[in-house]
């Protein structure tokens, strides 16, 4: 009689799914760090260059963090079997929010490639919604 007052069964369907995890905010992460690449390209004023590269690289790094997320917490086994590049794909653009990627430079093409890969990501997070 006393165990069932002390122990309580609880279950849940996952790790969160219900919208906390979502390529959406990586892409809206990597959307400013285009934009950022747009605006220094059009300015030579030093400070402006400074503050432009402080907050493209903290972008980068968030972009970098929301991959992380959905690679350890929402990616489980099945969707690694199921999708074996799936690793890879997130592995690439992590390397791209990197230091060698949009985080180390202005380049606009880079910010394109990441804005690509998160693409990719997000069709296949989109199809492991379906099921």
């Amino acid at each position: 009689m006393f165990r069932r007052l002390l122990v309580r069964t609880v279950s849940a369907h996952c790790d969160l799914p219900c919208g906390v995890y979502d390529p959406a905010q990586a892409r809206i992460e990597a959307e400013s760090i285009k934009a950022i690449c747009k605006k220094v390209a059009d300015n030579d004023d030093p400070d402006f260059r400074t503050r432009a590269a402080l907050i493209k690289e903290q972008r980068s790094q968030l972009v970098k963090e929301h991959l992380w997320i959905l690679w350890t917490d929402y990616f489980k086994a099945p969707h690694f079997e199921k999708y074996p590049t799936l690793h890879t794909l997130i592995n690439d653009a992590t390397k791209l929010a990197g230091t060698a990627g949009t985080k180390g430079s202005f380049d606009e093409a880079k910010a394109d490639d990441l804005l690509a890969k998160i693409d990719e990501i997000d069709a296949i997070f989109k199809e492991t919604k379906k099921a």
